[in-house]
């Protein structure tokens, strides 16, 4: 095979150094790298990740004729899902690993989650066997994906290390609200006499938008930062200086172990697995939630439908007002509101009022996405470009304990104390992971609180 055109010029750059230690490579554009703007780095990770949110949240709108198409029990569908989850949320961290160890470029990782995509679509296509199926659909497919989603949010985060949060979240958002023309799809266009065809179709779908994504997709170099801001004074456009003095740049390059030592990175895994245990509680238990008090098939089925595009819409919503509010603030108002948000759906479930559950239902999926943007930034932030993917792909392991814990854990929260007290646990736990967020701190900047003494101290040795 031929090698690719490398469009870079040879452009002359420098290195700054600020009072932290940490390097900044200036000198380079984006279009002296790329060869255009780097605003093609948005669009084309949003677009492959419209194309995998089919995987997850569309899966539950085919779940009935996959059932009967195959034989299959309401279990054996909940575990080819649980299964995926557990290798897409898994393999963030080793495919962080092979990134930055260049062993695995983002136009390959992307390639290769194409291809297990595809996989992944022809197992529930082809198979009626279960343990195939969690197979192909659930560990390749998952893997695929795992490699497709982590790719994207690194890459865009690496393209704009100044003003990432509304970026990531624009980004991020896409894994949500790409679904929906597809759970329509299979609610109203998918039944046992065309489904082989159509669950080929989607695969190849996927296939096709993910690799033409992928061929354009590059890293910046190591340390990058865009021609036109000043790392060092934070000077810029107004919004980029106002979004870098909320989010100030990390204090230096963290490679994994010096994250973990850190306590910060730690502190983020703990916040995912509480975080997103409580919003994959919502999502799973809504809907018969919603039937065991009363409410019609129409209000459980939009409850559903509406929340995945309100969980999309918000993400990108969050992520611009991280920008503006810092990322922190951001991140504990958006896991109170979850917490509230449960709640909210059990008062308005117990007095049977259907527009206040829908309500509250659009709230719980507005918190229920809008935090993983929040991490995705906060990790650079924290930690820096450089080791994003590994670091990133630490804490979004998290996620592999959520799935147990909102889902088993949650259906046995359930079977104890019923609804009212599954939804009181998973508010509070939400409420707990806000308090807990309070103690995050960006490593390797003193706090206020660790100044003061040392001010006093600086007082009594200049006198």
């Amino acid at each position: 095979m031929g090698r690719t055109h490398d469009p870079t010029p040879a452009v002359t750059y420098r290195e700054l150094t600020d009072r932290n230690g940490r390097v900044y490579r200036v000198g380079e554009t984006d279009r002296d790298l790329l060869g255009h703007s780097r605003k093609i780095m948005i669009y084309l990770p949003w677009v492959a990740m419209m194309a995998i949110s089919v995987f997850e949240y569309a899966y539950g709108s085919a779940e009935d004729t996959l059932s009967e198409a195959h034989g299959w029990t309401q279990s054996n569908t909940f575990w080819i899902l649980s299964v995926w989850v557990f290798f897409q949320a898994g393999v963030a961290f080793p495919a962080g690993w092979l990134r930055e160890h260049g062993i695995l470029t983002a136009r390959r990782a992307m390639y290769i989650g194409s291809g297990l995509a595809l996989c992944g679509f022809l197992s529930l296509s082809h198979t009626s066997n279960v343990l195939l199926a969690i197979l192909g659909f659930g560990v390749l497919g998952g893997v695929g994906c795992g490699f497709i989603y982590a790719t994207c949010i690194n890459s865009v985060g690496k393209w704009f290390p100044e003003r990432r949060g509304g970026k990531t979240g624009f980004v991020n958002g896409g894994f949500a609200y790409g679904a929906v023309p597809f759970v329509f799809l299979f609610n109203y266009a998918f039944d046992t006499s065309n489904y082989q065809g159509v669950l080929d179709a989607i695969g190849v779908y996927v296939l096709i938008v993910v690799a033409v994504c992928a061929w354009f997709f590059r890293d910046p170099p190591k340390n990058w930062w865009p021609a036109d801001h000043d790392p060092l004074l934070r000077a810029g456009a107004s919004k980029t200086a106002a979004a870098l003095d909320k989010n100030p740049p990390a204090a230096r390059q963290y490679a994994p172990m010096e994250a973990m030592r850190t306590g910060m990175l730690p502190l983020m895994w703990l916040l995912i697995v509480m975080t997103a245990g409580v919003s994959i509680f919502g999502i799973s238990f809504q809907v018969p939630f919603a039937k065991e008090v009363g409410f019609g098939p129409m209000v459980a089925a939009s409850s559903m439908g509406v929340m995945s595009i309100i969980n999309g819409v918000g993400r990108g919503f969050i992520g611009w007002l991280s920008d503006r509010w810092g990322r922190k603030s951001t991140l504990i108002f958006v896991i109170v509101v979850l917490g509230l948000a449960q709640f909210g759906v059990l008062w308005a479930g117990n007095i049977r009022n259907q527009a206040l559950f829908l309500a509250f239902a659009f709230i719980s999926g507005f918190g229920g996405g809008a935090f993983y943007p929040m991490f995705a930034a906060l990790t650079p932030d924290y930690f820096g470009e450089n080791h994003n993917a590994t670091n990133y792909g630490i804490a979004y392991s998290g996620k592999l304990v959520s799935g147990l814990f909102g889902g088993g854990l949650g259906a046995m929260a359930v079977d104890a104390w019923g609804y009212d007290g599954a939804y009181l646990l998973a508010g509070g736990i939400s409420l707990l992971a806000a308090a807990l967020a309070f103690f995050l701190h960006r490593p390797g900047v003193p706090r206020t609180k660790d100044i003061v003494p040392n001010h006093h101290a600086a007082g009594r040795e200049m006198a």
